[in-house]
């Protein structure tokens, strides 16, 4: 029988000393390298054939109990002849908000998690959205394009253009700004895209098996260059996050590319491996995330005061405890809020908070207000509920064990694969039920 917390520790230690190795370049040791694949295709093929009680697929990295998610026959029974969802998708969302979606049909629900569909669409009406769609994409890669070669001749020319052009206080302006953003966003964006993590791998098998050639072909058709001696999946990996950030950066010219945006999109790219697909659905999660990468940070700052309001009407103790080490504005949760509990999750954790979270959201948008328990609506906030959860779930070292804000931060910092997703989700619920109409 296949031992699967030697797996689990074999993955989890391989994963952190290849990790290791890529912040030096993202270079792997090539023993390592093959180790990691081995050990994550042994767990991958033991898992496709190990099933729990309830039918649904036991993932060896999932430590927690799991809960029931949508699975692929409970999937294709919501649709009705022309395929559209049975009662415009209330029951769907109920049952993803409840335990989640079975990690093979991840890639076909989250579109309509994420309103890249609607509810109510048919199957021929999803196939005239997704066509158009791949239009608008290939149309902002081609944009990408442009602007590189416009970024080269104005800095050909950069020079003349200064002298000539100043602006109202004096200071010289470029001949094209825009270009000149664009510019410091591509530079901004490869960076993040050496840096992405592997913790990818084990969940999207075909891209961690992707030949060679084809990992350097995209990494040339997006000018991406600097991988070094990254192995063939993660040059494909980085290569993909540099051309949806890119088409992002163009589409959203107001908020453009900021650093974290990318531990966003790198789980959507594991599980949609189609860039126009993972595109849209990017497009669709930043819809609710844009406002935490504005320059003014007003939208973090709302939601970090959204996180003290919850912990002060759920603890009154905790929250006095907290006011006395001056970090009742919940600061410490800054990372948490701004890419959503990423770093603070495991990857496989991430993968189920999320998909709850935009369930939720998608059930706010369709103007449902039933309810996952007798008294727990739904809400496009939940994931400021998730991490006062976690906060709370903490009060007892915060009381007794912390001194100062600093000694906070630390806990939050290394709390990574310490956390019970479904515990938390528990947690995060109860106080939507408790809380919910002195908060919304």
């Amino acid at each position: 029988m296949l031992n699967w917390s030697w797996v689990e520790r074999g993955i989890g230690s391989l994963v952190m000393v290849a990790a290791g190795g890529s912040s030096k370049g993202g270079q792997w040791r090539p023993c390592v390298t093959l180790a990691v694949t081995v050990l994550a295709g042994l767990a991958l093929a033991a898992a496709l054939v190990v099933s729990s009680r309830r039918g649904c697929l036991t993932l060896p990295w999932c430590r927690e109990k799991r809960r029931h998610p949508v699975t692929r026959k409970e999937w294709n029974n919501c649709f009705s002849r022309d395929g559209k969802l049975r009662g415009g998708g209330i029951k769907f969302l109920e049952k993803v908000r409840s335990g989640g979606v079975d990690p093979s049909i991840r890639a076909e629900v989250w579109p309509f998690l994420l309103g890249v569909y609607d509810l109510n669409s048919s199957r021929a009406e999803r196939n005239a959205i997704r066509v158009q769609r791949r239009k608008e994409y290939e149309k902002l890669r081609r944009r990408c394009h442009q602007s590189v070669d416009e970024d080269d001749k104005s800095s050909s020319t950069a020079e003349t253009e200064s002298s000539d052009s100043q602006s109202s206080s004096g200071e010289p302006t470029m001949a094209n700004p825009a270009a000149e953003d664009f510019a410091t966003w591509q530079r901004i964006i490869r960076l993040d895209a050496i840096r992405a993590d592997a913790e990818w791998i084990p969940y999207s098998p075909s891209q961690a098996a992707v030949p060679e050639a084809e990992a350097l072909r995209l990494a040339s058709a997006v000018g991406f260059t600097d991988y070094g001696d990254m192995e063939p999946c993660r040059i494909y990996h980085s290569a993909r996050l540099v051309a949806v950030l890119e088409a992002y950066a163009l589409h959203d010219p107001e908020i453009g590319y900021c650093q974290g945006m990318s531990d966003l999109l790198s789980p959507i790219l594991a599980v949609m491996e189609v860039d126009d697909e993972a595109f849209w659905c990017f497009v669709g999660f930043m819809k609710r995330a844009r406002d935490n990468f504005r320059v003014d940070q007003a939208g973090i700052r709302r939601q970090l005061q959204v996180v003290s309001k919850l912990i002060r009407l759920h603890d009154a103790d905790l929250y006095q405890h907290l006011e006395k080490l001056q970090a009742e504005d919940c600061a410490f949760a800054y990372r948490m809020v701004l890419v959503a509990l990423r770093r603070e999750l495991t990857f496989g954790q991430t993968l189920w908070l999320w998909e709850v979270m935009w369930a939720d959201q998608a059930a706010v948008r369709a103007g449902y207000h039933g309810r996952r328990t007798p008294s727990a609506p739904p809400t496009d906030d939940l994931l400021l509920y998730a991490i006062a959860a976690c906060v709370l779930q903490r009060r007892k070292a915060i009381m007794e064990r912390f001194n100062s804000v600093v000694e906070i931060q630390r806990e939050f910092n290394n709390i990574a694969g310490q956390l019970d997703i479904w515990k938390l989700l528990d947690d995060a619920h109860d106080m939507v039920a408790a809380l919910h109409d002195k908060i919304e």
